[in-house]
């Protein structure tokens, strides 16, 4: 199983290393391997951009000093950072830059000879890269490439970047800037560094050793720096709500009562929902075959069984890729499971429909599902207490024969699920608080969860001047 996120990807090298090369790999690769809802391409400095073009002009025309240079190169950097890639990100999205902070680190800190610290104060609010991939080539191989070709087709790379020489000299200040020798400033010490990884036998060669960088990076599963998560989450069950509701206009803020079926829960009491759905699922999955079982979660609360109903809930009907695009970076798993499991749901459990067959892109007859309208409240309830997950997973475990209801109540008072606790509760501004009817408010979640949070803090209150 892959749990993918949103990452900041950058490539740093001297000129004529094969960054580009690099960059489109790592872009296919990202693209064809995981579920970002899409790969995106830059570069620094934004040649078609006005701040990135002083900064290249500052360069080429050698008018201003290192310091006013590295300053132009930073405004770039910064609106960048926040007006173009961050929007990127919260989408969902990866972004694989041709530079970015260490370059300036490298060619106005160290070669320029202004220093990385103040090339690192000039960039603090910029982004951080998750991972820098650093291409290394030697120079008289790079100065060969930058004789014939042409810096996007604006002029030649050498009118910028003169000499053999100067490139010994950038090549020098990677080296040093990633070696022992040197920390990184801080806050840029936070992303991962990846070589040198050295582009001067063939393409082949250079392709399996940068896929096999990003794969390894995606392996460790590492938290996104400059993204929250569950930033990402809310966008995009927002979009799948406004698709499915008809909205024409979604703020940033929510989506409007009239376009959300507030009763989703049906006048039933959601820990009901869970329970008895949960051992309808274990019914089910002892009845099946030997051979699938160990491929079917036990707990409808795993990471699998969540996405696909829960996004399902809101997408109505989807052939097999839209289901996994709708699921997002956070929400994803490995494709063959995605298989067996709507498999297992639509012929075992016969929880989602298999409906007419239509043709994908490319001509090929693709079969679309719909969850069942049965299950609508039990796939929404599992999207909205998506944060909360794995801490009523563990407490099931721990309490096997207590009843779910009373899980949240000693979730929240534990102290250590307080975002979690927040974040299903703006969940349940955006899906709507799953009831209407005023005698069941105390059995909605956001009430629940409200109270228990006010309680909490009180209590905690209490204990600290107690202490």
């Amino acid at each position: 199983m892959w749990l993918v996120k949103m990452f900041l990807i950058s490539v740093e090298g001297g000129d004529g290393s094969g960054k580009g090369l690099a960059a489109k790999i790592i872009r296919d690769f990202l693209a064809n391997e995981y579920s970002f809802t899409s790969v995106e391409s830059t570069w620094e400095p934004r040649r078609q951009h006005p701040l990135g073009r002083l900064a290249i002009d500052s360069v080429r025309k050698k008018s201003l000093s290192p310091e006013r240079e590295a300053g132009l190169f930073a405004a770039d950097r910064l609106d960048h950072s926040h007006g173009w890639i961050l929007p990127k990100l919260s989408q969902g999205k990866a972004v694989v830059s041709e530079r970015n902070i260490h370059s300036s680190l490298v060619y106005q800190g160290i070669v320029g000879g202004i220093g990385i610290e103040k090339v690192a104060h000039l960039n603090s609010a910029a982004l951080i890269p998750d991972l820098c991939i650093w291409v290394d080539c030697n120079p008289e191989i790079a100065m060969r490439r930058i004789s014939t070709e042409t810096l996007r087709g604006l002029s030649n790379k050498s009118e910028y970047f003169e000499t053999t020489k100067f490139q010994s000299r950038i090549r020098d200040g990677y080296k040093l800037l990633f070696s022992d020798k040197s920390e990184l400033p801080t806050p840029f010490d936070m992303g991962a560094i990846v070589g040198p990884i050295l582009n001067e036998g063939t393409q082949k060669e250079f392709e399996i050793a940068i896929t096999s960088a990003i794969r390894n990076f995606m392996k460790t599963k590492p938290k996104p720096i400059n993204i929250n998560t569950e930033d990402v989450e809310t966008f995009l069950i927002r979009k799948m709500l406004k698709r499915t509701s008809g909205q024409s206009i979604l703020t940033d803020f929510g989506v409007s009562n009239e376009s959300i079926e507030n009763n989703w829960l049906e006048n039933k009491s959601p820990w009901s929902i869970l329970k008895s759905e949960q051992k309808n699922h274990l019914k089910i999955v002892s009845a099946i075959d030997e051979k699938i079982k160990p491929t079917i979660p036990q707990l409808l609360l795993e990471h699998s069984l969540s996405s696909i109903i829960g996004t399902l809930s809101l997408v109505h009907s989807s052939n097999i890729s839209e289901l996994r695009m709708a699921m997002g970076p956070v929400r994803y798993f490995s494709h063959s499971h995605t298989n067996n499991l709507i498999r297992f749901l639509n012929i075992h459990s016969n929880w989602i429909s298999k409906l007419s067959k239509n043709k994908s892109r490319k001509g090929r007859e693709v079969s679309r599902y719909q969850l069942k309208d049965e299950k609508i409240a039990l796939g929404k309830l599992l999207l909205a207490i998506w944060p909360l997950r794995t801490s009523i997973k563990r407490w099931q475990i721990s309490n096997p024969k207590t009843h779910i209801r009373y899980s949240l109540g000693q979730i929240v008072k534990s102290g250590e699920n307080d975002t979690a606790v927040q974040n299903t509760i703006n969940r349940l501004n955006v899906l709507g608080s799953g009831i209407n009817v005023p005698r069941l408010v105390n059995s909605g979640i956001v009430q629940a969860l409200q109270t228990m949070q006010t309680k909490t803090t009180t209590l905690r209150s209490h204990q600290r001047k107690i202490l």
